[in-house]
């Protein structure tokens, strides 16, 4: 990494090319003002984020990328860093999941024969990405591909020696994650003409049913060698149907010295969508262009925030985060507007409204979809709109919603929380109306709305006996029901979301109803050991228990332990306080869950536990609020000193430089967040929390047209305490400040120094 700094004249160039200035500024070997040059698509790639390389556009519906591995807790983006083989290029990928999906219509270059499926092999030295682009030079072919796209087309390009044989392998039975139960339910190939394929990809897997249409076409003429259905080799033919399909294409009339390009779209909906996105999106041939368009696209959407710092690595690590918050929620309809949505019918969007997929719930609702309040204030209402649209379709709030699929992955529903959030901060165009109806048909025991969906069958998961329990004010029975701590513990939090949701609305007979259950977290929590625990129907503790017990299938808690999951109140911070003792006992147990050892104990525990500090796992979601409480106990110096060493200790610029999964954009919005200086703790209450910024200055340009700017003095890696804190130049009694303060375009100053402040 270039040990250069970001000199404080040039922040002058930075701003004025922020402003849109069409000049070019004078180029330096220090600094470049191209932010799109501090990303670096293979921050993630390596460890468990579970990233992909692979170009994509904001959101993108194509996001296009080598598969480098197809089965395994590693394979969840179809890529990891330590591998040296690709079996292609697919179009589709998820993004720092913990779950594996996707990899659909797989395309591999080679010079080989066709006896056996070929699989390429690189080095490193011959693989690089940058924002739009990703090439690798194969050392068992003599090929080198290069990739871009555009939102709904992948564009290949692929380079062969002039002496070797020009072929193509076009695989729809390339599947990720097939031990993990996914396959195919039917594929189709169609030879159109001899630069032209279309067809379908179904498969069955975390989307129960997920249908990928395709329409591709080549530069160059191709002769089809040989096609495969079902292991069979059959002669060739104009339509191939089977559960798996593949095909050898032979490319004899590439002329000299020219590349072979591909342009493949995806559609939900049919062929006939997928034609017209690609007729649409990318007529040409120009590689550059794609590449320069999509470069363009995130440069417009990096200049949401810009920062100033003396460190360029912290800039790499912020881009790179930033890149990975606006990856998903992915574009989920054709050029069209038409989508299929989750009741499995086709549907025609509004004009200037878009559908999405790819909404990872419990993770984001906790700061990439806060992040995006303050940046993209048009995305979060689309997005809380959109998910009040699945429910109309749907009957139900989705939980993880994967291709018009109901996944039932996770806890509760957390979708609740991204409504309560956009309403508390006053986004426009939410009808709060539909949003309560929404809520309330998640949160009831309804079981008719989700019972008998064959096209659906995972939603029965939505409306399990858990809801019926919190009707009655009760406990989860532990000896009942599995993860019922996590459960009990996240549903009390949406339910006093859902009583924010119904103050807006005025009905103060819910708000009643649900601030009642908001207190259940108390039925777990053990006053004799401190921890919440599970509890038997009949009231009494689980035996035997050791809070640093985790087991990823069968325990009271969902990839977690008691260590990690005591702190989830974040709603009442001052009820958990007060029922573990008072302040000084609190943070007596705070500081024991950052001290003791990091030992796990299970054989099957949770691998999600990562980023260890003691106890403290900031590798999975649970815990990322849980070093601000100690803000709220009268000790924030132990919220900037744990801050700091998370900051710094578990995100780098390397390829492991995330230390859990990426979880769709979660791990870097905290980031983020926290680099920027502050963090929500209960989204649905719009407050802030000061913690410890690292940036010099902070200007995020509003949607309003007004700026909010966030000013460090003192800062250096020595002076991590924050002495005084000002909005608008009036001091503040506390670290605290709200979300309108951030509408209003305000200016925060927080004054650092290398002694911690304890007054």
């Amino acid at each position: 990494m270039k040990s250069v700094f970001y000199p404080f004249g040039l922040w002058i160039v930075v701003f004025i090319l922020f402003l849109g200035c069409k000049s070019e500024p004078e180029k330096t070997d220090k600094v470049s003002v191209n932010l799109i040059d501090y990303v670096d698509p293979f921050i993630g790639t390596a460890f468990h984020g579970h990233t992909f390389p692979g170009p994509v556009r904001p959101y993108g519906m194509v996001q296009l990328g080598p598969d480098t591995k197809l089965n395994g807790w590693d394979a969840s983006s179809g890529y990891h860093y330590d591998d040296s083989t690709i079996y292609g290029f697919s179009h589709t990928h998820l993004s720092g999941t913990g779950i594996g999906d996707m990899g659909d219509v797989l395309l591999l270059p080679f010079t080989d024969d066709i006896d056996k499926k070929p699989i390429a092999t690189f080095n490193k030295a011959d693989e690089s990405a940058k924002v739009g682009y990703y090439k690798v030079a194969f050392n068992n072919y003599d090929v080198t591909a290069e990739l871009a796209v555009t939102e709904r087309v992948g564009l290949h390009k692929y380079t062969f020696d002039n002496d070797t044989e020009k072929r193509v392998l076009f695989d729809l039975a390339h599947t990720l994650q097939r031990t993990w139960g996914n396959s195919n339910v039917h594929n189709e190939l169609e030879v159109v003409d001899s630069v032209t394929i279309r067809g379908l990809k179904h498969t069955t897997g975390w989307a129960d049913d997920h249908k990928v249409y395709f329409y591709a076409e080549f530069s160059s003429p191709f002769a089809v060698e040989q096609i495969n259905i079902d292991s069979v080799n059959v002669s060739n033919r104009a339509i191939a149907k089977g559960q798996d399909v593949y095909a050898y294409l032979k490319f004899d009339a590439l002329k000299a010295d020219e590349p072979l390009q591909v342009r493949v779209s995806i559609s939900s909906v049919d062929t006939d969508g997928a034609k017209n996105n690609l007729a649409t999106e990318l007529s040409h041939w120009d590689f550059d262009k794609v590449r320069v368009d999509t470069e363009d696209a995130w440069q417009k959407a990096l200049k949401k925030i810009k920062v100033q710092t003396k460190n360029e690595d912290d800039l790499t690590i912020f881009y790179t985060a930033l890149y990975h918050s606006m990856i998903a929620p992915m574009t989920y309809q054709d050029v069209d507007g038409r989508y299929r949505g989750m009741d499995k019918e086709i549907h025609q969007s509004p004009e200037g409204v878009t559908n999405y997929t790819v909404y990872s719930l419990w993770d984001t609702f906790r700061g990439l979809h806060p992040l995006m309040t303050i940046i993209d204030e048009p995305k979060s209402v689309e997005w809380v709109n959109n998910l009040m649209l699945k429910y109309q379709e749907g009957g139900i709030l989705p939980m993880w919603p994967l291709a018009s699929n109901y996944t039932g992955t996770m806890v509760g529903y957390p979708a609740v929380a991204n409504i309560a959030d956009a309403l508390s901060k006053d986004l426009p165009g939410i009808d709060k109306t539909l949003a309560l109806e929404a809520t309330l048909n998640s949160a009831l025991y309804k079981p008719w709305i989700v019972e008998d969906d064959a096209l659906n069958p995972k939603k029965k998961s939505l409306m399990p006996l858990y809801n019926k329990y919190a009707n009655a004010n009760k406990h989860f029975p532990a000896d009942k029901l599995i993860k019922s701590v996590s459960f009990g513990l996240e549903m009390a939090y949406y339910d006093w979301c859902i009583a924010e949701i119904a103050k807006l609305n005025n009905n103060d007979s819910l708000v009643a109803v649900f601030e009642k259950r908001a207190k259940n977290y108390q039925h777990y929590f053990d006053p004799s050991t401190g921890f919440m625990r599970g509890k038997n129907e009949d009231g009494s503790w689980v035996t035997p228990f050791n809070p640093r017990y985790s087991s990823h299938k069968e325990s009271d808690y969902t990839e977690g332990n008691a260590w990690q999951w005591t702190w989830f109140v974040p709603h009442d911070v001052d009820g958990i306080i007060e029922l573990s003792g008072g302040r000084e006992r609190f943070t007596q147990k705070l500081d024991t869950l950052f001290t003791t050892s990091s030992e796990i104990v299970g054989e099957d525990a949770s691998s999600d536990i990562t980023g260890l500090i003691g106890q403290y796992a900031h590798g999975n979601e649970p815990s990322h609020h849980v070093a601000y409480l100690y803000t709220y106990a009268g000790q924030p110096w132990k919220t900037q000193e744990l801050v700091d060493q998370i900051l710094n200790d578990f995100y780098t610029s390397e390829p492991d430089g995330i230390i859990g999964n990426e979880d769709c954009g979660q791990m870097s919005a905290w980031y983020i967040l926290n680099a920027m200086g502050f963090y929500q703790v209960a989204p649905g209450n719009p407050v802030y929390t000061i913690g410890r910024p690292i940036f010099d200055k902070v200007e995020i340009p509003l949607d309003s047209g007004k700026n909010f700017t966030i000013i460090t003095e003192n800062n250096s890696p020595e002076n991590k305490y924050v002495q005084a804190f000002y909005v608008n130049d009036v001091k503040q009694n506390g670290l605290f400040f709200k979300h309108s303060d951030i509408k209003n375009g305000s200016t925060l100053k927080i004054v650092m120094g290398n002694n911690p402040k304890i007054n």
